[in-house]
């Protein structure tokens, strides 16, 4: 805070900017020690979402090479028999906060069993691709989930830095700045109020009658 414009500073000015400058100060502190924490908590979510999407990589390939042998075999008629009786699959995932950020944890994807009615895949190369492809799900949601994680607490990440920045940079400076002119004018204005009492002092103590005789 500044004092309006040709409003000597007072000392409760002073008081305010000291109080405004050691909240900015501890805020800083307290929002660079949630960034350390952030930070490592991005490179881990960073780590873990580049293992899941490799494992997603690694179980679509697995379940295409397992389906174009399935079509070889098969046909196209085979596979459409292939994905009849099989359900919707469902995902479910956890959230943990870091810091106050929340983000999911790692997913769980089921995929209903076939059901008894329905015919079961013409060859075996379908049987495994159905299963790949279970597993490809399975790593996709996984994968789906780590990267959430890891794009939200980014964010955060990216926020709690500007407004570090913003406090290091910006507002500290000024508050800094602000004080260091209101102490300045107080003690010039101290020193000025002390000139005039020794001086009204010294007139007090000539008094009347006091001055050389001849």
């Amino acid at each position: 805070m500044t004092t309006a414009p040709g409003t000597p500073p007072s000392r409760a000015d002073r008081l305010r900017l000291r109080h405004s400058l050691d909240v900015a100060l501890r805020g800083a502190d307290l929002l660079e020690r949630k960034l350390r924490v952030l930070r490592a908590r991005h490179e881990e979510l960073l780590r873990a979402e580049e293992t899941r999407a490799r494992a997603w990589r690694d179980s679509v390939r697995a379940a295409e090479t397992w389906l174009l042998r399935g079509l070889l075999l098969g046909g196209e008629h085979g596979l459409g028999t292939a994905a009849e009786g099989v359900g919707d699959a469902e995902v479910t995932w956890g959230e943990e906060s870091t810091t106050g950020v929340r983000h999911p944890t790692l997913a769980a994807c089921r995929v209903p069993e076939r059901s008894p009615e329905a015919a079961a895949p013409r060859n075996t190369a379908l049987t495994h691709a159905e299963a790949a492809y279970r597993e490809a799900l399975r790593a996709g949601a996984e994968c789906a989930a780590a990267r959430t994680a890891a794009r939200l607490v980014g964010d955060e990440v990216a926020r709690t830095r500007r407004r570090v920045r913003a406090l290091r940079r910006h507002w500290i400076p000024r508050l800094e700045e602000s004080l260091a002119r209101v102490v300045l004018a107080l003690e010039q204005a101290e020193h000025e109020d002390a000139v005039r009492r020794r001086w009204a002092a010294r007139g007090t103590t000539a008094g009347p009658g006091t001055g050389h005789r001849r």
